[in-house]
């Protein structure tokens, strides 16, 4: 069970959304690097980050801060946002990135996922992100007719690593992971689920822990880790036990 810490990058900051409204944006670092340092420094195994702005405008916006995060850490980043073409995917792998993630892009052109999972293996992941149980694209500014098992299902035998799958709802407002929701897509699915959206507390690390959770690849943790309701050390111990 695998603990992603989080960076959401807004115009170069490390910021927190709530249910992605970039309205809504909370600063919690101005230096990206440096707050990925700190993560991989309490034992992390792996970080999750997402270019925001990238999602909105459909290619990199915050490159040089993804590109420093990479200059500073050891362990594996896995990117999201603004991945709309093979260019950017081999891009950002050929600079170290160790997983892609393809959102608006996999509802758009599903061609593009399969050919990028083909010359990439086990480094193209799928983000679906779904507001009541819908895909959402463009940095969820629209919801499509798309459930998301269905999407999921999709790239069940496209060599996909993973899906990240992020209920909006939840997302940044601190009121737990869509557990039904999460856990009946990795049922639905044969491809390794990771949950987004919602972890608030240690209560959430004890749920990973369960056995119908199992099921899960792991979960990422984004506000709950900056406000201090998540202590790194006591869930990575727990999930490691």
């Amino acid at each position: 069970m695998i603990l992603f810490p989080a960076i959401d990058l807004k115009e170069g900051r490390c910021v927190r959304l709530k249910q992605g409204d970039m309205a809504q944006a909370t600063v919690f670092n101005d230096d990206p690097a440096a707050q990925a340092a700190d993560f991989e420094a309490q034992g992390f195994q792996w970080l999750h980050v997402v270019d925001l702005d990238g999602a909105f405008a459909g290619k990199p916006m915050n490159a040089a801060a993804v590109e420093a995060i990479l200059q500073r850490v050891e362990f594996p980043v896995q990117l999201g946002g603004g991945i709309r073409d093979m260019k950017t995917v081999a891009g950002w792998l050929e600079k170290g990135i160790r997983r892609v993630i393809i959102g608006t892009a996999a509802v758009r052109d599903p061609g593009f996922v399969r050919e990028a999972a083909k010359a990439f293996p086990g480094q193209v992941a799928v983000g679906i992100d779904a507001r009541d149980g819908f895909v959402a694209v463009e940095g969820w500014a629209e919801t499509s007719s798309l459930a998301a098992a269905d999407l999921g299902r999709r790239f069940e035998d496209a060599g996909v690593a993973a899906i990240v799958y992020t209920d909006i709802a939840r997302d940044g407002m601190l009121q737990g992971i869509n557990w039904e929701g999460t856990i009946a897509l990795a049922q639905a699915v044969s491809i390794p689920v990771i949950a987004s959206g919602g972890l608030a507390s240690m209560a959430d690390i004890e749920r990973l822990c369960a056995d119908d959770a199992a099921i899960l690849e792991g979960a990422i943790t984004g506000r709950a880790l900056y406000d201090g309701r998540i202590d790194p050390a006591a869930a990575l111990k727990r999930l490691a036990a």
